[in-house]
C-alpha cells in the first residue's frame, strides 16, 4: 500500500505563503525604499493578489516592521554573540560581524536604505530604529565597561562616546562599501578598531 504524505496544515502553509511574501518584499525595499515600494508590485512579486497580501499582512507598515524582524534577528544574533565576553574579545568579534555583513549586501542595504528614510519621525519604522541603535550602543558600551573593569581598557574612557563612535565607523563604512564595492570595508574597520585599542591603553598585539 502506497504511503500517504501528510498534507501541510493550514498554519504550515501561511506560514509558508508569509515567508514568500517577505522574500518578495525584501529586494522591493531594497531598490525602491519603504515609500517606493507599492504593496500592489509586492503582490506582482511574490505571484499574489493585493487582497491576498492584506490576509497576511494588514497594511504595508506591518509588512515592513515584519520584513525588518525577520532580517533584523541574525543582525541581532550575530551582535549578541559578538558582544559576549566584553574588552578586547567584543572588538575582535566586531571585526568578524563586519567581515560577515561583506558577505550580505542585500541586508545592508535593505538597513541603510530604510534608516535612511526612518530619520523623519512619522516614518513607521522611526520606532524600530530608534530602538534599535539604543540596544547596540548599550551592548557596545557594556562590551567596553567589561573591559575597564577587568583592567584591560583605560577607566576614564567615556564608554558611551566610544560605542556611539564605533557605530558611526561602521555605518559610514557601510554607505561607501555600498557605492564602492572595491573598498575594504573589513580591512578598514579593523585598522579602526587598532587605532581605538590604542586609546583604549590595550596592550596586547593588534590582530
Amino acid at each position: 500500500m502506497p504511503t500517504r504524505v501528510p498534507r501541510a496544515s493550514g498554519t504550515q502553509r501561511g506560514a509558508r505563503t508569509r515567508a514568500e511574501i517577505l522574500r518578495a518584499a525584501v529586494p522591493l525595499f531594497v531598490q525602491n525604499g519603504y515609500r517606493g515600494a507599492p504593496l500592489a508590485a509586492v503582490a506582482v512579486a511574490a505571484q499574489m493578489t493585493q487582497p491576498g497580501v492584506l490576509h497576511h499582512f494588514p497594511s504595508k507598515e506591518h509588512l515592513l516592521m515584519a520584513v525588518l524582524e525577520e532580517r533584523d534577528r541574525e543582525s541581532r544574533e550575530a551582535m549578541r554573540e559578538a558582544l559576549r565576553e566584553g574588552g578586547v574579545a567584543a572588538l575582535h568579534a566586531l571585526e568578524d560581524l563586519v567581515e560577515h555583513n561583506a558577505d550580505t549586501p542585500e541586508l545592508v542595504q535593505l538597513f541603510t536604505v530604510l534608516v535612511g528614510e526612518a530619520v523623519a519621525a512619522e516614518h513607521p519604522a522611526h520606532g524600530f530604529f530608534v530602538e534599535r541603535y539604543e540596544h547596540i550602543r548599550h551592548r557596545i558600551a557594556h562590551a567596553v565597561r567589561h573591559g575597564q573593569e577587568t583592567g584591560a581598557f583605560r577607566s576614564d574612557a567615556d564608554a558611551e562616546t566610544i560605542a556611539a563612535m564605533v557605530i558611526a565607523m561602521m555605518d559610514g563604512l557601510q554607505i561607501q562599501w555600498l557605492l564602492d564595492r572595491q573598498l575594504d570595508m573589513a580591512g578598514s574597520f579593523r585598522r579602526f578598531v587598532g587605532i581605538l585599542r590604542q586609546y583604549l591603553g590595550d596592550q596586547q598585539p593588534a590582530s
